[in-house]
């Protein structure tokens, strides 16, 4: 289905990767699937998780190689992948912050979330961008307790994430 392009991100040391259930991966519906699914994971417990999640263009748009503004506006794009950030809901009241970023030729959306009822975790970071066939979502979740010392290092590594 679909081949995600390289990315690359600034990975503490102290973070281990996360085994990601197959459920998740994308793999148990090969070959065609429009589903979103998680890449890859990691976690420390002190300082929070983080993961890339990436969704087919085509359950966003029906344009091939779209840029990530054919999509739609930050708010827009995040209404359509939000419960992938959170695990359950996001409500638009939890997106105290977007904005835009170009890197190279490519467009990046970034969100701070507030959202105390994600299984993820009350503080969400999101950094979003599309490539090829695939829209690339990376997350950086903590809980209030982790948030309090590690919000610098998310957002270092949200800053970081590129494709």
């Amino acid at each position: 289905c679909c081949n995600v392009e390289p990315y690359e991100f600034i990975l503490p040391p102290t973070w281990k990767q996360l085994r990601v259930a197959n459920i998740l991966s994308g793999n148990y519906c090969q070959p065609k699937c429009a589903e979103p699914w998680v890449e890859v994971k990691f976690e420390d417990e002190r300082q929070g998780k983080v993961q890339v999640v990436a969704s087919p263009l085509i359950r966003l748009t029906n344009r091939p190689n779209a840029t990530i503004e054919d999509i739609g506006s930050p708010e827009k794009l995040i209404a359509s992948l939000g419960p992938f950030v959170t695990g359950n809901t996001l409500e638009p009241e939890e997106i105290i912050e977007t904005s835009v970023e170009k890197i190279g030729d490519l467009t990046y959306y970034s969100y701070v979330l507030e959202t105390p009822l994600a299984l993820t975790g009350s503080h969400n970071l999101a950094k979003a961008t599309a490539k090829g066939s695939t829209v690339v979502l990376f997350v950086a979740s903590a809980s209030d307790k982790q948030w309090q010392s590690s919000e610098k290092i998310l957002k270092a590594m949200v800053d970081s994430f590129q494709i």
